[in-house]
């Protein structure tokens, strides 16, 4: 999901989970300090803390983010920038 404002209850219903078993894993992550919490008027807005590292015992030399930036994409750069153009008299 490349939305960055999407509600728990979105989440649940894309990987075909009810929202009570999103809300147990996110509290369940928040736990462990793989994601952090917090409160922005009426929502909970999350983040993740990419230098967590990985749960199990084959991966634990690596983080969180390492495997984030390999399922997320770069974004597109942006072409360099000319300096300021000049007319001529």
């Amino acid at each position: 999901m490349a939305e960055r404002r999407v509600r728990l209850r979105d989440v649940a219903d894309t990987v075909g989970i009810t929202e009570r078993a999103a809300q147990r894993i996110v509290r369940d992550l928040v736990e462990a300090g793989y994601i952090e919490r917090e409160r922005i008027g009426r929502r909970n807005q999350y983040k993740i803390n990419p230098n967590s590292p990985m749960r199990h015992a084959a991966q634990q030399e690596h983080e969180i983010g390492e495997l984030l930036n390999l399922l997320v994409p770069d974004p597109p750069s942006k072409p360099a920038q000319a300096g300021p153009r000049r007319l001529a008299s």
